[in-house]
């Protein structure tokens, strides 16, 4: 198999308010942007498109969580993060968690996907 790139796609039937909040997210216009049918955003070694679903293929789309599925972020300081996501609405429903990798928190997109913000540990300040 020989590919030129992979990316993650999002189906979203609330096509303009997920391509608001990745816009707000991740401070960017999507590019290319064709309203209500593509958006994609490229930005620090992330390429996410969204797309609105046709009408004869929504019912695959429908939203059952995250499932198994995380859109992880490296971040440098997890609390500006943190403080970002509560700005947009979708702040954190619970707690950083500390492991030997570093800190993480896990939010929560409208679609409801799981995002992880993660600071590594070299990120984190001296004790």
């Amino acid at each position: 198999m020989d590919y030129q790139a992979a990316f993650v796609t999002l189906a979203a039937s609330n096509f303009e308010e997920i391509v608001q909040f990745y816009a707000r997210l991740l401070a960017i216009a999507p590019n290319p942007y064709r309203p209500e049918v593509y958006a994609e955003f490229s930005a620090a070694g992330l390429r996410l498109g969204i797309f609105k679903p046709k009408a004869s293929h929504e019912a695959e789309f429908l939203s059952q969580g995250s499932g198994s599925l995380s859109l992880c972020f490296e971040v440098t300081h997890l609390e500006g993060a943190i403080a970002h996501l509560g700005q947009l609405g979708y702040p954190p429903p619970g707690g950083i968690t500390t492991a030997s990798h570093g800190r993480e928190i896990y939010a929560y997109d409208p679609l409801g996907n799981r995002l992880i913000f993660h600071q590594s540990i070299q990120h984190l300040p001296p004790n």
